[in-house]
């Protein structure tokens, strides 16, 4: 059984694969606590019910058959933080369907998906420590295990990874991060803080060349410009 928070046949809105049809499952769970968490309802105050591996697997091929989609991407919360999700991913991929998983790689699982998308949390992403004492330290001990997402991305059949920056303070450590992964600057994707379109129209003028004069892909949010920053999309 996992829980989740929401399933849904959209468009993907970020990454490599932005504009392809997806069914998304959105587990309901978080290992970490980030402030400017968009799907709190997944992570903060997670919300849902309980499903079956099968269930899952059902209504993904249902969503292949009736919205010409073979790409499904397991999302969050965490979804590594569940076991049963190994058997999704292997299940999922049986049927011949393409899978994503999006993941902070916070955690280890014994699985391979075709696209780790992985996005790693930087220093300034956690929680205000005077509101959320616990959560603050739990935060900073889980956000940055290297060797974990080094075996994650080896064990996946392609990867990219994505980084959530919210002020050019945090280009430096993100440089630091991408080296201590040993990904290549083409695989680097970066994505401001912001949900609406003005917030990442204003993020872009700075954000955009940065990425230019290193070689990163600069990624916008299109779902939010598509439809807006709410569940289902």
């Amino acid at each position: 059984m996992l829980p989740v928070a929401e399933t849904f046949l959209s468009r993907q809105g970020e990454g490599g694969l932005t504009g392809t049809n997806s069914f998304f499952i959105r587990l309901s769970g978080c290992n970490l606590r980030c402030w400017f968490c968009d799907t709190p309802y997944a992570s903060w105050q997670p919300t849902g019910q309980r499903h079956t591996v099968g269930e899952l697997v059902r209504q993904a091929i249902q969503a292949s058959r009736s919205g010409d989609c073979r790409h499904v991407v397991l999302t969050g919360g965490e979804p590594l933080i569940f076991p049963a999700v190994e058997t999704l991913c292997r299940r999922l991929r049986s049927e011949g369907l393409h899978v994503t998983i999006e993941t902070a790689g916070t955690a280890w699982r014994d699985l391979t998906c075709d696209l780790l998308s992985l996005s790693p949390k930087l220093s300034s992403s956690g929680p205000a420590p005077e509101q959320h004492p616990r959560w603050a330290r739990l935060h900073e001990q889980r956000r940055m295990p290297v060797a974990t997402m080094r075996r994650l991305i080896d064990a996946a059949v392609d990867h990219q990874v994505k980084f959530v920056v919210d002020r050019i303070d945090e280009t430096d450590e993100t440089l630091d991060i991408v080296s201590a992964l040993g990904v290549a600057p083409a695989q680097v994707w970066i994505m401001p803080q912001g949900v609406t379109a003005e917030s990442l129209d204003q993020a872009a003028k700075w954000l955009r060349p940065w990425c230019d004069r290193h070689g990163f892909r600069y990624c916008d949010r299109m779902h939010i410009r598509w439809y807006g920053n709410r569940p289902g999309t």
